[in-house]
């Protein structure tokens, strides 16, 4: 400060009013940066629109189902037995074959049954010779009996010795009756269309009666699936079942669509261990898709829900307060929470929350905040 009032006093007055200006510049141009500096400082950048991909909320009939995993069972299985004792002496069939009704699958040696038929017919002959021969007896005494000339005891005799004989005949007649029946049980037919599985017994052994099974058949047209479904959901299954509820059944890995039968029984009585009820579906199986001890995934539909308020289900978040979506509104977004109803393939039935018409966001959630702009992108978005 010395050194500039020795300045001042120096120079003339012209010369101390032109440096008093020139400092009075400086202070001007300093104090006008700082400024500028302290506004830019303090104004905050603002954030360039959010991209993202959005969806319209819709409103539509949707069935009501129940989604569940399943296990696909014959229609009918029957294990074949011999009836009957003996060597195997042939099989008509390659095991895993589909056989009809009335096929002929194997047969056992007839030989020792041909052979009791023909005893069986021998011994009836022998008996009604001999039942002609005592009825002519009986006849006889009878006659005789009348006229006092045999004894009444003798009589008697002869004509039980005749009944007698009518039984032997009659039994031998049905000897014979179960010695033919035996031949027919040499051949062993198929009593169902289905498939044949594993041969238990091979071509050569010998087959006791009623013993182990020689081979499975599994009916597969139709075929059944079965399924439990939570004991809250059987009131409006069962009030609805006479109706014919459609059932869909697709097996893991199949991507042709599911095979689709009836509801056509319900189980007696709920199962208390687990709070299900056993419910089964008939498929007509043409094309053989569904194979006994398949899992399937299974869609029992109920019903059908009108006016359905329906949103992407990837527009649906969650936070900690809840579920909610981002709703679009001139060209920015508001969080909306929102009740959820069910689940309908790939979208989400809303309890409240949105209403029909309304944009929400689908694609780039993890970037907005309430009250971002957004720019709405044709393209998926989604990242970091």
């Amino acid at each position: 400060m010395k050194h500039a009032e020795n300045i001042f006093l120096k120079g003339t007055k012209s010369e101390h009013l032109r440096t008093f200006l020139s400092i009075l510049a400086v202070a001007a141009l300093l104090l006008s940066a700082g400024c500028k500096q302290s506004t830019s400082a303090n104004t905050p950048t603002k954030r360039p629109p959010v991209p993202v991909t959005v969806a319209t909320v819709t409103q539509r009939s949707i069935p009501i189902q129940v989604r569940t995993i399943g296990n696909v069972e014959a229609y009918s299985t029957i294990s074949v037995k011999a009836l009957i004792g003996g060597e195997l002496t042939k099989v008509h069939f390659t095991e895993g074959d589909f056989v009809t009704k009335g096929q002929l699958l194997f047969e056992i040696d007839r030989r020792p049954y041909e052979e009791a038929v023909r005893q069986a017919q021998a011994n009836l002959a022998r008996d009604a010779a001999n039942l002609a021969n005592a009825e002519a007896e009986a006849r006889r005494f009878a006659v005789l009996a009348q006229h006092g000339a045999v004894a009444m005891q003798d009589n008697d005799t002869k004509q039980a010795a005749a009944h007698a004989l009518e039984a032997s005949v009659a039994a031998d007649r049905s000897a014979i009756d179960n010695a033919k029946l035996n031949v027919t049980y040499c051949s062993i037919y198929s009593p169902i269309d289905g498939r044949t599985g594993n041969l238990m017994v091979k071509q050569g052994n010998v087959v006791k009666a009623n013993d182990i099974a020689l081979v499975i058949i599994n009916q597969v047209n139709p075929i059944y699936a079965t399924f439990a479904v939570p004991e809250a959901e059987f009131p409006a299954i069962h009030e609805r079942m006479r109706s014919g509820l459609i059932v869909e059944a697709t097996p893991n890995g199949d991507d042709r669509g599911p095979a689709r039968g009836k509801l056509t029984f319900a189980d007696n009585a709920v199962d208390s261990s687990t709070g299900t009820i056993k419910l089964k579906a008939t498929f007509e199986n043409t094309g053989n898709r569904l194979w006994p001890g398949q899992f399937v995934n299974v869609v029992l539909t109920v019903r059908n829900q009108g006016n359905a308020i329906i949103v992407p289900s990837q527009a649906v978040q969650t936070s900690q307060k809840g579920q909610f979506v981002y709703v679009v509104r001139n060209n920015k977004v508001e969080m909306r929470p929102v009740v959820i109803n069910r689940n309908v393939g790939n979208d989400i039935a809303i309890e409240s929350g949105v209403q029909p018409g309304e944009v929400v966001v689908t694609d780039g959630q993890s970037r907005l905040v309430p009250g971002a702009e957004i720019q709405i992108a044709k393209t998926p978005v989604s990242g970091p």
